[in-house]
């Protein structure tokens, strides 16, 4: 994305017939300028949504099946019950966000960590009685397909609002000058946590400045809302991440 589409334009890319993405969340707009500069709006794009320790996919949409919507893990797979719950382990309402959770068994599930089966109940089942718990927040929309929202572990705590790290990314992501984006929270003693925002920008965009942190900042505030504005912004030339110039 920081380059543009000149480099897969040079290619046909004619063969596809699926193209994939897993692991982290997919911002939306990374999932449209893929759909649209290597899949040339033909090929479906298969966002899946699994663990090492589920041992095989879990959340997908099935090509042909399943409309697909720019950053969204969609439904549970046929035979995998999936839910979004609450602290108290209650499903959500479309609309709302919590915790993904496995509501039944499953052919590839787990058993237990070797020689350890205690911390297996605690890190796995010991949250939700009942439920396995991914460790993963998500929310349900109002068709309740099922976004990913991160780790809890990557949930923010500023001011007494939880943020989610992705949500905040993929609003970043969607202005036309951003390509990439990695938020962090740091310690903040007014708020708890502040939010620090890592940005790569696209060429066109040049080398950034105060200017342009101003325009991401407002972005952010449209996109989400003010308590979501970044509170410091480092540019990053590419990935891998070398030495950040401060801004």
């Amino acid at each position: 994305m920081k380059w543009g589409a000149q480099i897969p334009s040079k290619y046909s890319l004619r063969s596809l017939r699926v193209i994939g993405t897993v692991g982290e969340p997919i911002n939306p707009a990374a999932y449209i300028w893929y759909r649209e500069n290597i899949g040339h709006n033909r090929t479906p794009v298969v966002d899946t949504w699994w663990q090492t320790e589920t041992g095989s996919i879990m959340i997908s949409p099935l090509p042909g099946v399943t409309a697909g919507k720019p950053g969204a893990a969609m439904k549970a797979l046929p035979g995998i019950v999936a839910d979004v719950v609450d602290d108290a382990g209650a499903p959500v309402a479309n609309g709302s966000g919590g915790y993904l959770v496995l509501k039944a068994p499953w052919p590839s599930m787990l058993r237990t960590i070797w020689g350890d089966d205690d911390r297996y109940v605690e890190t796995y089942w010991s949250r939700f009685p009942g439920l396995y718990f991914t460790g993963d927040g998500s929310k349900k929309d109002e068709d309740g397909d099922i976004w990913l929202l991160g780790r809890v572990d990557d949930v923010m705590n500023v001011a007494g609002h939880r943020l989610s790290t992705t949500e905040i990314e993929s609003a970043l992501v969607s202005h036309a000058k951003v390509a990439e984006a990695a938020v962090v929270g740091a310690v903040d003693e007014t708020t708890g946590q502040a939010i620090v925002a890592f940005v790569i920008l696209r060429s066109e965009a040049g080398d950034g400045g105060p200017e342009v942190v101003q325009e991401l900042r407002e972005h952010v505030a449209k996109e989400i809302g003010k308590i979501a504005r970044p509170r410091r912004s480092w540019w990053w030339p590419s990935c891998p991440k070398h030495g950040p110039a401060r801004s």
